[in-house]
């Protein structure tokens, strides 16, 4: 019997879109932090998983619900 080691492929994703993962340094906070930049939203989603598959890592970036303004 051998066993073999593989390293997870992290993928992560917000509202349909996937983003790259641009390296296993980074943290997924620190992954949500670089790619608000681009989706400002991204400031206070919440992070959910990592949800494993056979090869897959998966990070889901939850944007923050809440109402806002003066009527909410």
């Amino acid at each position: 019997m051998s066993i073999s080691i593989t390293t997870l492929l992290r993928e992560f994703v917000y509202n349909g879109v996937s983003f790259v993962d641009p390296g296993p340094t980074f943290s997924p906070d620190e992954v949500r932090d670089l790619y608000s930049a681009q989706y400002p939203e991204l400031t206070t989603a919440a992070i959910e998983g990592p949800e494993i598959t056979a090869e897959t890592a998966r990070y889901t970036f939850r944007r923050a619900a809440g109402a806002k303004g003066c009527d909410a």
